[in-house]
């Protein structure tokens, strides 16, 4: 409500003695730990969305789907989201959603296949598949990929912040190459590069963005097609890292809103008070 019922007012205020109405959910500890924070979580009650190359279903690393559907364009130009018969096409979403599930093994994952085979997609396929996952208010949505085409950069930005006022925590993985693209440079997005450490649960938060996190992406055994695995590299893989930690700690603190979720991360990065 723009103006909390008082029309005298300007939109957007709060009304003397009307602090009750925005009261936050959340018992603040003295101290943010990682006990506080995700200890013994298991991602109960949080869904994941892998907006990606799609998922195999039953990979041994991976499980089962809660949701999987295919954004794809008809010949006339129209966009359709229908029930994905076809799983992951290249291998890329199936990696992802082991690494979540490895973290996070309760979440309810979700998958959204907007690339096809050999990683090609195109703008308004993202776009779509992006706007579809918002609406369907999953809590997480791990994008590792990105656009570099900046005519897209706007409608991307768009959405971006629309999941952010509607809870939902969008983690975006950076370019592999120092180029600009899309939408992990957005603030209202957590944006993820990669650190060469073993332990998948260190993350660093990083003073100097446009890059916020650096979580484990190099030298990674991941899920890959034919139920099977290869051991990699990438920010790909570093972002569904902090995505199945937002998953983690979204669990323990449902209420959070991405704005306070980014906070926890940062009090608990290993070089903040992770490490401590």
């Amino acid at each position: 409500m723009e103006h909390f019922g008082d029309p005298s007012l300007p939109a957007w205020s709060l009304p003397a003695g009307s602090a009750e109405r925005i009261a936050i959910g959340v018992e603040w500890p003295e101290r943010v730990t990682r006990d506080w924070a995700f200890g013994d979580s298991t991602g109960e009650g949080v869904s994941v969305c892998i907006l990606d190359s799609g998922v195999e279903r039953g990979h041994p690393l991976v499980g089962e789907l809660e949701g999987a559907v295919a954004v794809m364009k008809t010949e006339d130009g129209r966009l359709e989201v229908n029930e994905d018969a076809e799983g992951d096409l290249c291998g890329h979403g199936t990696a992802c959603a082991g690494i979540v599930r490895a973290l996070a093994p309760k979440v309810g994952l979700h998958s959204v296949r907007v690339l096809g085979a050999g990683f090609k997609g195109s703008g308004p396929v993202l776009l779509g598949g992006l706007r579809w996952a918002i609406e369907q208010g999953f809590d997480v949505i791990n994008m590792s990929l990105s656009t570099t085409k900046r005519q897209f950069a706007e409608l991307l930005h768009e959405l971006a912040d629309s999941a952010y006022f509607r809870r939902t925590v969008l983690v975006a993985s950076a370019h592999n190459m120092p180029v600009e693209s899309y939408p992990w440079r957005f603030s209202s997005v957590i944006s993820v590069g990669s650190h060469e450490e073993q332990d998948s649960l260190a993350f660093f938060y990083n003073p100097a963005p446009p890059v916020e996190f650096f979580a484990r992406g190099v030298g990674v055994e991941i899920a890959w097609l034919g139920g099977g695995t290869i051991r990699s590299s990438g920010n790909s893989f570093a972002t569904p890292h902090i995505a199945a930690i937002c998953a983690l700690i979204l669990s323990k603190h449902p209420n959070l809103t991405p704005f306070q979720l980014k906070n926890v991360l940062y009090l608990t990065a290993n070089n903040v008070g992770g490490g401590r």
